[in-house]
């Protein structure tokens, strides 16, 4: 889906219509979901974020269409997500989030041992990773949904993935 499309659903949504919105969820509550997911590793509470994001985004659209829809899409999830980890769970422990962690099995060795290194990321870093890779945005876009510099996100980017690579290679973070 390109910006154009993008900010045309955007402003049909300012006017109150729900085929745009059913447009923008049909494109986008994957994509949204799986970063959600990422975050917080917990199915109930990403599918209540998800909703939340849109039923949101309906009741409230942005009052000025954004140059960069998909970017302020995901920053909009990420703002929740943070937001909603802070309030169900202010103080998790190492090993309760491990345990949550551990809940999801992975089909492959090779995707349990992404999933471990990605989880030794620290957590800005891993965001990074994840906005980049399996959302698609451009670093450009991943540091404005996270607002930091481009050049910090660059920067963390490159460790991160040398870091990753070391990890898959046999080495430790």
């Amino acid at each position: 889906m390109h910006d154009a499309h993008l900010q045309g659903l955007l402003r049909d949504l300012q006017r109150g219509d729900r085929a745009a919105l059913e447009a923008l969820y049909r494109e986008l509550s994957t994509p949204l979901y799986t970063i959600i997911l990422r975050i917080t590793q917990d199915i109930p509470l990403d599918e209540d974020i998800l909703q939340e994001l849109f039923v949101k985004l309906f009741r409230q659209p942005p009052a000025v269409i954004p140059r960069n829809p998909r970017a302020y899409l995901f920053q909009m999830a990420h703002h929740l997500t943070v937001d909603f980890l802070r309030r169900e769970r202010p103080a998790e422990t190492l090993d309760e989030h491990a345990h949550r962690i551990g809940a999801f099995a992975p089909p492959s060795a090779e995707r349990l041992d992404l999933e471990r290194a990605l989880s030794r990321l620290d957590g800005t870093d891993r965001e990074i990773v994840l906005l980049h890779a399996a959302a698609g945005l451009k670093l450009r876009e991943v540091a404005e949904v996270l607002s930091m510099p481009l050049g910090t996100v660059l920067w963390r980017h490159r460790r991160a993935v040398d870091a990753l690579r070391q990890q898959l290679n046999g080495g430790t973070l």
